[in-house]
């Protein structure tokens, strides 16, 4: 209670159940943060992270349980709280049963068995907006003027302007000609190099010429920002990406696209944006990066733009997000195609030994499968219940197409005559190990146990209910777990019915660490088609999470003091992501997982066991909690993600 990050306190008159309603603001010029809201009960504090205000209005809605006695924020110094207000509990309760139904029974279930915490963020799901259905409220309620920095930095905007298209190139001048940044000269590269359309003043005309180098196109300006006839910059976008730069390679911002549809962009995620360009316009690169660009020229005009992404997404060390919506862009013209064939140069260019490939329509980065192919170890805690030791272990050694597996079971007291018949017959297999851990389940230091006998240069880590679909899985893991840099490797896991079980864990998500899209279509493409291709995120689940074996013992493995069974996987990734590894999901890798149906429903001790490992999550991560970087501040954390809140 003396915590002195909570400085923001709001008295509750009377004590009783209900909601409470938030609508608050941020700095548009500060970083993003989540503001934490803390309710004091006198069984100790609960902690909700509320969305990020998006650099403008936010509105949250939370439950109040019927013991709380205070309510108190944590925020940065840009935070105004506008409004406060209170709800019966009885009244959003029938707006959610008018609303979804079927979410309204599975939280009378979850609070009946004693889950307040199912509860609490099935209700708020239920009453939240469904995908980007709210984003033009959500688009005004951000639309507040802003005071631009003033920085001294002399921006060139490159005009690309394929089809001569006067009207569109006209729409970009006029919204360049508003700027509130004074120091910008553009020039329109068009197929040919006529006098009308946008010439006159700071903007010029020239015939695109294939062999220009990057820097050419630069000229004496401090940063380059690459614009499409049609596109319509905010008059600040220069001024805010501008002071956003500072000393980092390139700076870019959120977009509406010309269906009306936002691009909220993550923070820079290199495996995503060389994939698939998210970073986009408006983006702003720095001289320094532009002086570290291949010199040759960018080729054809009509790919010009991809050519210079991929380039300036392969050179780049340090990149800024600004979480604000500062241009209207024009329609691109989807080339998978000229995309991996410049991503190809690219990447032959700075020596990388990837490729780029096509898959369903998607580009993907390829990573080479070392050769020999190394040994890896799979290592699978479990307790009876043959039906899913038996079928697991079929999927991984006969099912599999890897040439050297090393199967490690670590047996946590089985019984049943069926499950012991079984592991004799598997110890016939030299391929099997099969360790005894008959002492209270503690799901990490099984693990650990298991990757400490293991002998292969990865392990990975499965859980008895998950089967394998496709026998490329392993080998797809361990191509981003051999690459350097690379941490914790996940993989895409579907529900039985093939809806979405697992996409990567979002921190923050659910008030502490959910999976992305949970349960929606198997084949969602998410938010910028990002789970179409391997990308970086905060966490797995090690329901199937590979890593190098000297990795995994560098950090500790699990930690099966503070978190035995829930969280560990989740510590263990933000434990290599501060450690310098960074953790990937790809969708190359896919299985199916029955989550948790070997454990059974957590009620009694069970639940006050994750309530127990919840709060020490809560209190280790609370920075990433606050604001996970590759996931925009201003979608949900209550919806299973990528809602607008």
């Amino acid at each position: 209670m003396g915590d002195p990050a909570f400085d923001r306190r709001l008295a509750l008159t009377e004590p009783a159940a209900g909601w409470i309603v938030l609508t608050y603001a941020d700095d548009p010029l500060a970083p993003p943060t989540r503001p934490v809201l803390r309710v004091l009960r006198p069984g100790g504090p609960d902690d909700f992270v509320l969305p990020g205000a998006g650099h403008g209005r936010a509105h949250w809605l939370g439950r109040i349980p019927r013991d709380a006695g205070e309510i108190r924020i944590a925020a940065g110094p840009g935070f105004v709280l506008e409004r406060v207000g209170l709800r019966a509990e009885a009244g959003i309760l029938g707006q959610c049963l008018l609303r979804r139904p079927w979410r309204f029974a599975a939280a009378l279930y979850e609070r009946a068995r004693g889950s307040e915490r199912r509860y609490r963020d099935i209700l708020r799901g239920a009453c939240a907006v469904t995908p980007l259905a709210g984003f033009e409220a959500w688009a005004a309620s951000r639309a507040r003027p802003v005071q631009s920095p003033a920085v001294r930095l002399r921006v060139r905007c490159l005009i690309l302007d394929p089809a001569d298209d006067a009207a569109a190139l006209a729409r970009t001048a006029d919204a360049l000609a508003r700027q509130t940044h004074a120091d910008w000269t553009a020039v329109v590269m068009g197929a040919q190099a006529r006098g009308d359309g946008a010439a006159g003043g700071p903007v010029t005309r020239r015939a695109w010429d294939p062999a220009l180098s990057p820097a050419e196109l630069l000229g004496e300006a401090d940063a380059l920002c690459v614009w499409e006839a049609g596109d319509e910059p905010a008059p600040d976008a220069l001024a805010l990406l501008a002071a956003a730069l500072g000393g980092a390679d390139l700076a870019y911002a959120d977009a509406v696209g010309p269906d009306g549809a936002p691009r909220l962009k993550p923070d820079w995620s290199p495996d995503l944006a060389l994939a698939t360009g998210y970073a986009g316009r408006p983006c702003l690169l720095s001289r320094a990066l532009v002086a570290r660009l291949p010199g040759a020229g960018l080729g054809p005009l009509a790919g010009a733009a991809g050519a210079l992404d991929v380039a300036a997404t392969l050179a780049a060390c340090e990149a800024v997000h600004l979480p604000r919506i500062l241009a209207r862009t024009a329609p691109d013209t989807p080339d998978a195609a000229g995309r991996a064939a410049a991503i190809d140069r690219g990447l032959a260019a700075v020596g990388a030994p990837a490729r780029a490939a096509i898959r369903g329509g998607s580009v993907e980065i390829v990573w080479p499968l070392p050769s020999p192919a190394p040994r890896v170890s799979v290592v699978i805690p479990s307790r009876d219940r043959l039906d899913l030791i038996g079928r697991v272990c079929r999927g991984v050694l006969h099912e599999t197409a890897y040439p050297d597996i090393e199967l490690v079971i670590v047996d946590n007291g089985s019984v049943e005559p069926a499950v012991l018949a079984h592991y004799d017959a598997l110890r016939r297999d030299p391929r099997v190990r099969i360790l005894a851990d008959p002492r209270p389940f503690n799901f990490a230091a099984m693990v650990n146990a298991g990757v400490e006998a293991a002998t292969g240069t990865v392990v990975v880590l499965l859980n008895n209910d998950v089967a394998v679909l496709e026998p490329g899985w392993l080998e797809a893991l361990v191509r981003q777990a051999c690459r350097p840099g690379v941490g914790a490797v996940g993989a895409k896991l579907l529900y039985g019915d093939g809806r979405l079980q697992h996409a990567g864990v979002v921190v923050g998500l659910g008030g502490r660490a959910g999976h992305i899209l949970r349960r929606r279509p198997g084949d969602t493409p998410g938010h910028l088609g990002r789970l179409r291709t391997a990308h970086e995120v905060s966490a797995v689940t090690a329901a199937c999470l590979a890593v190098a074996r000297d990795t995994y013992r560098a950090v500790g493995g699990l930690d099966a003091e503070a978190f035995p069974v829930d969280f560990n996987d989740v510590d263990f990734c933000l434990r290599l992501g501060a450690a310098g590894w960074k953790t990937v999901w790809t969708p190359a890798a896919t299985l199916a997982h029955l989550e948790s149906v070997s454990r059974g429903p957590s009620v009694g001790e069970k639940r006050a066991r994750f309530e127990r490992e919840a709060a020490r999550f809560s209190e280790r991560w609370r920075a990433v909690i606050r604001h996970d970087p590759y996931y925009h501040p201003a979608l949900s954390l209550t919806t299973f993600g990528e809602d607008l809140e």
